[in-house]
């Protein structure tokens, strides 16, 4: 088997050959004279799901934002304002326009206008610090920022530190609390740059879907994050994607609780305009403000961490209102637990496990549910949802291989190799930074890092990332492993398994766990959980019982708990 061949993909031709034309060969039959025009070839692009959705549903309410109900009309002429009025100020194609905004109607114009312009958007992690925003300001060459008042304060301290100081634009959002509205850098208000906008500016297409969309930036948990490239082609296959593996239909109502930062909010800005449907915003996630959205405006989809159904679940049932549909909850991250899932299953919420990485557009691998599996005991479901799954559709190539002979390990569900993907949804590179692109392309596959078992049927299941992998006496300890151990205990709400150094062993499995609420567990009464469901040796040496430092998505930050760990 080539494992660097991929089925399908076009060859290069030689200068002057058609495209799709084989190297050396000659043009055949369907070549010659019928090549690409503009008539039968457009780049590929989202921004077009955003022109179609104006035309053919003006009246539809494209944006909720507290008391704002904005049309697909209107959406589209402020996105073309915007577009406008960045290129009135000489900002086009190449260029890079960051966007510090919570999950608000001018963080979704951004999506559509900064690329309207031909220029990218490079949407900031509102929870980074002063120094990592400064950095990447600078790398990404910013040349503008919009801001929303409430996050002044941290652009102010990350411009002390930067190298150079970009143009201002601040959102005053009406829905932001008073205190927060009162910060100012003294830029140009959000409202009055767009009216510098003309809303029949005949915005450009890109000259080819290649050409960057977006910058997103990696969690930069060793060393400086690195910049994400996104292109045109990879943003709309995989929001077409997403409409696939989300089941959506027509005039979906997506809440928005993933961070519209976190990979462009796995291009669900893109996605849901495709469809047609409303993007019901919110500046923050709590329990009673997700139910009353979810009762109120007919939520049919969301997307978020496990943390998000621990705080759906956290209001009582008989708080929440009754749902007018199907409510469908894509998760990334770890597998949610089975009390989870039969709590979430309870109030009538259908959760699909996701996989994927900043470097792919978001979620790429998805756990396609066979419905013969709703049969099964809740244990058994609870097994097989924890498998991240299959391919998107929009991806046309995964694997687990051996990172060094680069050939797929035994469909077994046991040994274990690295997670490769390519395909249409996967990164131009990174920014700046030619070794680490060669180094992640390797083979002519992206290597994520992740590693991971497949099982005959083809799903993949991830067992750790390679640097999370616990080498004790020798032994390849799986922390993943460990921690499901952990979360099938009652009174674990959080657990987070990291090495830790050991004289005699090289290292050995350290347990951080968060116990739920009211609930309570001794360090020697988990380990023993534990030492009953996996082999002894896999089993915690050590529990330290503390809330887990997450990052803004969700995440749990094994990089803070590994320096923890250390210093017990």
């Amino acid at each position: 088997m080539d494992t660097n061949a991929t089925p399908g993909a076009p060859s290069e031709a030689s200068p002057g050959t058609p495209l799709g034309t084989p190297p050396g060969a000659a043009p055949g039959l369907y070549d010659t004279g019928l090549e690409r025009c503009p008539a039968n070839h457009q780049p590929l692009t989202p921004l077009l799901f955003l022109e179609r959705a104006a035309e053919v549903f003006p009246d539809h309410t494209a944006i909720v934002h507290g008391a704002l109900r904005r049309p697909y009309r209107e959406l589209r002429e402020r996105c073309v304002r915007l577009a406008h009025a960045l290129s009135q100020r000489g900002i086009g194609r190449g260029h890079t326009v960051a966007a510090l905004l919570p999950n608000t109607p001018a963080m979704l114009e951004c999506h559509y206008g900064v690329p309207m312009a031909g220029a990218v958007l490079n949407a900031l992690n509102t929870r980074l610090d002063a120094g990592t925003i400064a950095y990447i300001l600078d790398h990404g060459e910013a040349r503008l920022v919009i801001v929303d008042r409430e996050f002044v304060p941290l652009l102010r301290d990350a411009l002390a530190l930067a190298e150079h100081r970009p143009e201002i634009v601040e959102v005053d959002d009406p829905e932001a609390p008073a205190a927060a509205r009162a910060h100012t850098l003294v830029g140009l208000g959000y409202e009055e740059f767009l009216a510098q906008g003309d809303p029949a500016f005949a915005w450009p297409m890109p000259a080819d879907e290649w050409d960057a969309i977006t910058l997103n930036y990696t969690s930069g948990t060793t060393g400086r994050p690195k910049g994400v490239v996104y292109h045109h082609r990879g943003a709309s296959v995989l929001s077409t994607g997403n409409v696939l593996s989300a089941g959506m239909v027509q005039h979906p109502v997506y809440l928005w609780t993933l961070p519209m930062f976190h990979c462009n909010g796995w291009c669900f800005p893109w996605t849901v305009t495709a469809m047609a449907g409303t993007h019901v915003c919110l500046r923050q996630v709590r329990a009673d403000v997700l139910w009353e959205a979810i009762g109120e405006f007919g939520v049919t989809h969301m997307c978020g961490a496990p943390i998000v159904m621990q705080t759906l679940l956290s209001l009582p049932a008989a708080q929440r209102p009754a749902l007018a549909g199907p409510l469908h909850f894509l998760t990334a991250g770890a597998p949610p637990p089975e009390a989870v899932l039969a709590a979430m299953r309870e109030a009538g919420i259908r959760v699909t496990h996701i996989y994927g990485l900043t470097e792919v557009y978001g979620p790429v691998v998805v756990n396609a549910w066979h419905a013969e599996w709703d049969a099964l005991p809740s244990a058994e479901q609870a097994a097989l949802m924890a498998r991240q799954g299959v391919r998107y559709l929009a991806l046309e190539g995964l694997e687990v291989m051996d990172p060094e002979t680069m050939r797929p390990v035994p469909r077994d569900g046991q040994t274990m190799g690295e997670v490769m993907l390519r395909g249409n949804a996967v990164m131009k590179g990174y920014l700046k930074d030619p070794e680490a692109t060669a180094a992640a392309f390797r083979g002519g596959w992206f290597h994520t890092g992740d590693l991971a078992v497949r099982y005959p049927d083809g799903y993949i299941q991830l067992r750790d990332r390679a640097k999370d992998i616990i080498i004790s006496g020798g032994e390849n300890i799986s922390s993943i492993e460990v921690e499901d151990a952990l979360y099938r205990h009652p009174a674990v709400a959080m657990a987070a398994v990291v090495a830790r150094p050991d004289e005699k062993w090289g290292e050995t499995p350290c347990a951080f766990v968060e116990l739920k609420p009211g609930a309570a567990a001794t360090e020697a009464e988990l380990i023993a959980h534990v030492r009953g469901q996996i082999a002894h040796y896999k089993a915690p040496r050590s529990i330290v019982f503390a809330p887990l430092p997450r990052t803004s998505t969700g995440k749990i930050q094994k990089a803070v708990l590994r320096q923890e760990a250390k210093r017990l």
